[in-house]
C-alpha cells in the first residue's frame, strides 16, 4: 500500500495563501485532496491524474490549484484567497488506477494522516 504524508498546513488570515504538500511512498495514478471540517463529512476538493488532468470542487474553483511532481511522487495544493469556510483537516488521497476514475471521490482508499488548515 502507498504511504502518504502531508505537510504545509497552518493558520492564516482570510485572503491569505497556503501550499500543502503530500509525499507518496510509491507510484500512484490518481491523487486527490480531501477536507473535513468539524461536524461535516469528508469532501473531495481536487483531483489530478498522472497526466495532469484536474478536477475541482465548485467551492474552490479559481482559488485552489492542484499539481504533482511525478519524479518526486509529490502532490501539491496551492490555496489562494482563503476563506474561513476553508478551515478543515486536509487529507491527501490515492486510489483509482484509471485516469477517467480520478474525479470519482468514493474510489479513493489510501489516506494520509491529515494536516490542519485554519482560516480566521
Amino acid at each position: 500500500d502507498v504511504q502518504l504524508v502531508e505537510s504545509g498546513g497552518g493558520s492564516v488570515q482570510a485572503g491569505g495563501s497556503l501550499t500543502l504538500s503530500c509525499a507518496a511512498s510509491t507510484y500512484t495514478s490518481c491523487m486527490a485532496w480531501f477536507r473535513q471540517a468539524p461536524g461535516k463529512e469528508r469532501e473531495g476538493v481536487a483531483s489530478i491524474s498522472r497526466g495532469g488532468s484536474t478536477t475541482y470542487a465548485e467551492s474552490v474553483k479559481g482559488r485552489f490549484t492542484i499539481s504533482r511532481d511525478n519524479v518526486k511522487n509529490t502532490l501539491y495544493l496551492q490555496m489562494n484567497s482563503l476563506k474561513p469556510e476553508d478551515t478543515a483537516m486536509y487529507y491527501c488521497a490515492a486510489g483509482p488506477s484509471l485516469a477517467r476514475e480520478c474525479p470519482v471521490w468514493y474510489l479513493y482508499n489510501s489516506w494520509g494522516q491529515g494536516t490542519q488548515v485554519t482560516v480566521s
